[in-house]
């Protein structure tokens, strides 16, 4: 694929506004982690049950940015991202004053129907302003910027289970999503397409999707992020009952769990530093080895008996640096297959994932999980098939997939 000249950076509060919109579907999904733990007391009602808040909320999350993507291709990012900011603001509202848990679901549903839409046109944005190997670079700072988020957001959302009550999560969230509404109106460029939007979107987006289905390459980088974000989901969404077995209360849990999302960050820096140098191929090797070993250790600590917080989140820390070498060339290579169709593609790339994850985090509540060993299973299973995947992709690839002469990463 022919390299286009690199295009000049955008401003820094550019680029923290842009990653602030992208971090925001992340902040939301896992500021209520902690409180899920109570849930199901709080309400009456089985841990299967609770466990919908947050399928519900990834389920949207990631089906509404295949209808967003499109969207921002024709009628521009910046009204699609401030659409979805204005429904994110009302679902935590009535999240806040939701009085059962069926209520509570509904609005965790129409809240990731409406931060779908920051991930997705920021993606696009990310297509949108850089290019090549940069593309990778910036993703790679995007990555340690959102590998704050789960770590930040369930410390956070602790505390204010304890201190304020549950509602006071979605309070904070829906003030959020008031001051990014003003950030991406007065500080985020316009995006629009030169040609004019076509009468019959519908069936232009379809052909957007079905292009990008003729391209097995995307398809692989999709399978493959989908399989990873559905590792880390099931993670997320076990990891509270596992640390509950543990004796883990609310304000606690968001300590272990920056396990996985702080040394996340740690594999986005050395992508960010090696991307150019290395190559894509190699740096997702040793991802993918280091991500297979660490679920592997922490379950056999697990299977011999050692039932302890850090027994569990431990081990994870490989996990999460296997996760930063992956994640930021795999989504470099999801929208940089077809330029064109950025936000369809960062749309697909999108709803595979939430929808894998949405598996992944259900699929816990149908197991007990006194101890890490079937949340373990549950995980070695999902990042195998990711491994596959990753492995179909280098062998379609060819051998000299990888590095170009020029050090640049061919995508």
């Amino acid at each position: 694929m022919t390299q286009t000249p690199a295009r000049p950076a955008p401003h820094s509060l550019l680029i923290a506004n842009l990653l602030a919109q992208l971090a925001f579907g992340l902040l939301a999904m896992t500021i209520c982690l902690p409180s899920m733990q109570e849930w199901g007391a709080i309400f009456g009602s089985g841990q299967a049950a609770v466990q919908l808040t947050f399928s519900g909320f990834v389920v949207t999350y990631g089906s509404l940015q295949l209808l967003y993507g499109p969207l921002s291709d024709r009628i521009g990012r910046k009204k699609v991202l401030m659409f979805g900011l204005a429904v994110s603001f009302v679902a935590s509202v009535l999240a806040a004053f939701a009085n059962t848990l069926p209520l509570l679901v509904g609005a965790r549903v129409l809240q990731g129907a409406g931060a779908a839409a920051g991930m997705v046109v920021g993606r696009a944005m990310v297509q949108d302003l850089f290019d090549g190997p940069e593309r990778t670079r910036v993703m790679a700072y995007v990555g340690m910027a959102m590998g704050l988020c789960p770590p930040l957001a369930t410390i956070i959302g602790g505390q204010l289970h304890v201190r304020l009550g549950w509602q006071s999560n979605f309070v904070v969230m829906a003030a959020l999503a008031a001051v990014l509404f003003v950030a991406a109106w007065r500080g985020l460029p316009d995006h629009q397409k030169a040609t004019a939007v076509q009468p019959h979107w519908l069936r232009a987006m379809m052909s957007s999707y079905a292009r990008l289905a003729r391209e097995p390459s995307f398809l692989l980088h999709v399978l493959l992020l989908a399989m990873t974000t559905a590792t880390f989901y099931a993670f997320l969404g076990g990891a509270p009952i596992v640390l509950g077995s543990y004796g883990v209360k609310p304000d606690g849990i968001g300590f272990y769990i920056m396990a996985i999302p702080g040394s996340y960050i740690v594999g986005n820096y050395l992508t960010s530093r090696f991307a150019r140098a290395v190559g894509e191929r190699r740096i997702m090797g040793f991802g993918q080895a280091l991500t297979l070993g660490g679920v592997a250790l922490m379950l056999l600590l697990a299977l011999v008996g050692l039932n302890t917080p850090l027994a569990f989140a431990v081990p994870l820390m490989l996990l999460g640096i296997g996760h930063g070498l992956l994640v930021p060339p795999a989504l470099a290579g999801t929208v940089g297959v077809l330029p064109a169709l950025a936000g369809s593609a960062a749309a697909v790339a999108g709803l595979s994932q939430q929808l894998m994850g949405a598996a992944g985090g259900f699929a816990v509540g149908l197991f007990h999980h006194e101890g890490a060993v079937n949340l373990g299973g549950l995980m070695l299973a999902l990042a195998l098939c990711g491994a596959a995947a990753q492995w179909k992709l280098h062998r379609s690839l060819g051998p000299r997939a990888g590095v170009a002469p020029s050090g640049k990463i061919r995508l």
